[in-house]
């Protein structure tokens, strides 16, 4: 009863978000300066067309109206229209999303293996070397920009030393495994890795720095309770004591943000896909942005609204099962 309760509480709550999200926007949207139909029309000097055009959009009507319809159609799932494009904005974020996802996964994953091993040896080496470089390498990994990064690892690792792409995606990461199962083609798969390694480093140096940190931390302090030195002084080993006992204990709060940063990944990786030309949401919301295509602006920042919302609903419900105190908060 109490976690149903608690369920629907952050429910709410993230309905509230998104709402907030959807009128931010669409104030930015009205605010900003520039005509749609220009977009539309281009050189077209007929003002007849110029006003139907309009009508049609609805961009004749006050802006109160505009703003009530266009809550209508995202309550039946429609993001609207593209003005640039000439499509729905439903077709170019599914177009698109895969790549983000593959990019913010891949991120992810090379977080978790390297923070949480450099973790380890940084709480099991406290105040020795290992531990210093680690805890100098976070400082240095949360310090740097992303885009910064993004243009040192062309220069040098793709230009320089060429072993991977500058720029692009080439094969979709479910072709290539298809490929692989299908045909046995283990190129396609090599090939998807050299174009996603790159970016995935760059978005996700300040999630490794931030994983290593609470790694270390979390490790220091259950090394410090009491039942690690009762199981050592029961004749277990200290390694199976640090890895069975130790490390499973700092796991779960970890766990937790590697849920709420994977939102997180998803809605920064706007200027990691736009310095690699990585063809996801984030660099379709700059072009956008760039060329005045609100309809679209608005419906990426929503679609990651959303999926950001979700995730963090679905990791708070986790962790409410595995500690029931949580539904009291």
């Amino acid at each position: 009863m109490a976690f149903g309760k608690f369920l629907i509480r952050r429910l709410l709550q993230g309905v509230f978000v998104i709402w907030g999200v959807v009128t931010i926007t669409f104030a930015l949207r009205a605010l900003s300066p520039g005509d749609p139909v220009n977009l539309i029309a281009g050189q077209v000097p007929d003002q007849s067309t110029r006003d139907q055009i309009r009508q049609d959009l609805g961009l004749d009507q006050p802006m109160y109206v505009q703003y009530f319809d266009y809550l209508g159609n995202l309550l039946t799932g429609n993001l609207g229209y593209s003005y640039n494009q000439r499509r729905a904005v439903n077709d170019i974020i599914a177009q698109h999303f895969a790549a983000t996802v593959e990019l913010a996964v891949a991120a992810t994953v090379v977080a978790i293996v390297i923070a949480i091993p450099l973790g380890v040896v940084s709480a099991t080496r406290r105040d020795q070397p290992a531990d210093y470089a680690a805890t100098l390498g976070s400082l240095v990994g949360i310090s740097t920009p992303n885009f910064w990064l993004g243009i040192m690892l062309i220069l040098i690792v793709a230009m320089q030393v060429g072993v991977f792409p500058t720029s692009g995606r080439g094969i979709a990461f479910h072709e290539a495994m298809y490929n692989l199962f299908r045909y046995g083609y283990v190129a396609d798969l090599l090939s998807w890795l050299s174009y996603i390694i790159l970016p995935a480093i760059t978005l996700g140096t300040y999630f490794t720095a931030l994983i290593t940190r609470l790694t270390r931390s979390g490790m220091i302090d259950e090394l410090g309770k009491p039942y690690v030195t009762a199981t050592e002084a029961k004749g277990l080993p200290r390694t199976l004591v640090r890895y069975k006992h130790v490390l499973r204990n700092t796991l779960i709060p970890i766990i937790t943000v590697l849920g709420l940063q994977l939102g997180t990944l998803m809605g920064g990786a706007v200027i990691t896909e736009e310095v690699f030309n990585w063809p996801g949401l984030g660099q379709m919301f700059i072009t956008s942005l760039r060329n005045g295509d609100w309809p679209v602006v608005q419906g990426i920042v929503l679609f990651i609204a959303v999926a950001f919302v979700l995730i963090n609903i679905l990791v708070d419900a986790l962790y409410a099962r595995l500690n029931p105190q949580v539904t009291d908060r």
